[in-house]
């Protein structure tokens, strides 16, 4: 039985898929093709004993604003997660991989770590899983191990890796060389060549094989990143890494740093389905046209439609499509996207105009996701705000006042305990609260079911900054996040 510990990157943004990723609520963790966040069908995929597999418990790369949506999501499907850590900002695959190789390396340098995105879609578990087993010989012979994806179509926004020889199922084989993503021509050549393949970004190694390639070829990444570590912080059981040291590492993908530039690299070809679901044609694609091309999620309706994708992300928003060809329309609560199928690749340019005219919908998703619950902003106006909050049980808010707004609370489900100045009360369905400006006030959940209630914030100014916290479960600081 081979030991192998997940090490899987969460800390992506996805803008080619907006307006459902954004900035603030990334794509691998929502449920775009099932009951399961692509986050947490990566960590079961990763997971348990099987085909001579046994796989420890995952250590996860995020940022700090996605915490604890990691350890609630892996909570959701009874995996308890290994080190949790915490980039202070994104410096790209490189530094992450690199971060995990040297945290497992304090432990057993000899430890075997697959590093995998986890917002891929990879449907055929048991074939992965007999993929990575067919890597295990080339590890233990200490090659650096790669997954190819055998190409179905001529495909240009992908990265190929080149064999020496057309791939095979049996095991792992010498990869030629990396190849950038090519044109339509360049593509559809290589398809028929036959040995070619897929770049997954998904690897497979030792700990100390790995730290090796890097001291060889990214010798500049060892001494910043090597110090985040060290000097990481402990953070209600996640692993804050330094600040300071990890802003000088270097912002460069895995493939740059040190794939494209060892020698004793492997690929191991992988015939199964997979997508990385880099775009809403692929999420049309994975999700099942019908016998006309048209796929429909959530209230979404067709009229003579072909080849289009038409998805509701709200229960108070019926999308219709009528007469439509090659058209993606995705529709949430704050904006809406309609695009021709064949500019998936392009809808990140829509992400950079909305930034550039300060646009929040560029970058926030309109449920605000925090370690207790979520909130979502139902009106907004010059001098008020009308907010839905949920707070899972068990779960409080911190303990905190606002300078510049009051608040009156409605519970319409379950029960909360609130805490104005030195009174404390329990507020059940129907009850409501009044919130003076400046008062210091904690809502809780102290029932066994979800707690929802609406707010109603007036004052002069009604912005999440505006909040001073006294005392808080979670360890933030002040400010919007902490």
């Amino acid at each position: 039985m081979t030991d192998i510990t997940p090490v899987l990157l969460a800390g992506g943004s996805g803008t080619r898929l907006w307006p459902l990723s954004r900035k603030s609520y990334p794509k691998q963790f929502s449920r775009l093709l099932g009951e399961e966040s692509l986050f947490q069908a990566s960590a079961l995929r990763l997971a348990g004993k099987e085909e001579g597999l046994s796989f420890a418990k995952p250590v996860v790369l995020t940022n700090s604003d996605f915490r604890f949506i990691v350890t609630e999501q892996l909570a959701e499907v009874g995996i308890d997660p290994g080190a949790v850590l915490i980039e202070p900002e994104g410096r790209n695959t490189a530094p992450a991989a690199l971060a995990a190789a040297l945290h497992l390396a304090a432990e057993d340098p000899e430890r075997i770590m697959l590093v995998a995105p986890s917002d891929h879609h990879i449907p055929d578990t048991d074939a992965f899983r007999a993929a990575i087993a067919r890597g295990i010989a080339a590890v233990e012979a200490g090659k650096l191990v790669t997954f190819g994806i055998t190409p179905t179509w001529a495909e240009t926004g992908y990265g190929y890796l080149e064999l020496e020889g057309p791939p095979e199922d049996g095991a792992a084989q010498p990869l030629a060389r990396f190849v950038e993503k090519p044109d339509a021509e360049r593509a559809a050549e290589m398809l028929s060549a036959g040995n070619y393949l897929w770049n997954a970004g998904i690897f497979l190694f030792r700990v100390r094989d790995i730290l090796a390639a890097f001291e060889a070829h990214a010798p500049g990444l060892m001494e910043p990143v090597g110090t985040a570590v060290t000097e990481a912080a402990t953070d209600l059981g996640f692993l804050r890494l330094d600040p300071a040291a990890w802003a000088n590492a270097e912002d460069i993908s895995i493939d740059y740093a040190v794939m494209e530039k060892a020698d004793n690299l492997s690929v191991v070809p992988f015939s199964a389905h997979w997508s990385d679901l880099g775009g809403w044609d692929a999420v049309w694609r994975e999700s099942g046209p019908d016998g006309r091309g048209v796929t429909l999620s959530g209230d979404a309706t067709a009229i003579d439609c072909d080849d289009t994708l038409l998805r509701s992300e709200s229960d108070r928003l019926e999308v219709v499509g009528i007469g439509l060809k090659n058209i993606m329309a995705v529709a949430m609560n704050d904006a809406v996207l309609v695009a021709d199928m064949s500019r998936a690749q392009d809808v990140k340019k829509a992400v950079t105009a909305l930034k550039e005219k300060g646009s929040s919908q560029a970058t926030h998703f309109p449920k605000d996701h925090r370690p207790w619950g979520y909130f979502e902003s139902l009106v907004v106006g010059p001098r008020f705000q009308v907010k839905r909050i949920m707070v899972h049980p068990g779960a409080s808010l911190s303990l905190q006042s606002h300078f510049h707004r009051s608040e009156h609370w409605i519970v319409v489900e379950g029960t909360a305990k609130v805490t104005v100045d030195e009174e404390v009360t329990l507020v059940t369905e129907n009850q409501s609260v009044y919130i003076p400006l400046g008062a210091v006030h904690r809502m809780e959940n102290p029932g066994k079911v979800p707690m929802v209630l609406i707010e109603v914030q007036t004052g002069a100014y009604v912005g999440e900054d505006d909040i001073v916290r006294y005392q808080d479960v979670y360890s933030r600081g002040q400010g919007e996040r902490g």
